[in-house]
């Protein structure tokens, strides 16, 4: 999938977006495009997720879009979630809810990243 044909597209600030962008790599992100400003902060960034979707983002600012918004929830539907959630926490993530089988399919687990956004990993695929 190319950023092209993403259509949902998951917005969120972040106070250290270095250190996102660092996690957000390792979890397994890929970026396609991140804008700074004239003095290095990130006004603007897309980054995709492997097999459909992604992310906007930027430094949380005064003059920035989102403001108000509290940490914000996303589930990714991957192939491996045992790798990526294993990923998430090495890079630094809080476990909230273990890896473990669901009852309504599939195998899932969720963290909280450095700045207590919730991520659920899992390989249920709704249908």
């Amino acid at each position: 999938m190319t950023a092209s044909e993403v259509r949902l597209w998951h917005s969120l600030a972040f106070t250290d977006v270095d250190a996102m962008i660092a996690w957000l790599s390792a979890v397994g992100f890929t970026e396609h495009a991140t804008h700074k400003d004239d003095v290095g902060v990130v006004v603007h960034a897309e980054w995709l997720w492997p097999g459909g979707g992604g992310i906007m983002f930027g430094a949380r600012r005064d003059d920035g879009a989102l403001r108000g918004t509290g940490p914000g929830a996303a589930y990714l539907v991957c192939d491996d979630p045992d790798a990526a959630f294993d990923a998430a926490v090495k890079a630094g993530a809080t476990v909230q809810r273990a890896m473990v089988d669901q009852d309504y399919g599939g195998r899932g687990g969720s963290v909280l990243d450095p700045e207590g956004n919730h991520w659920s990993f899992g390989n249920y695929q709704p249908s």
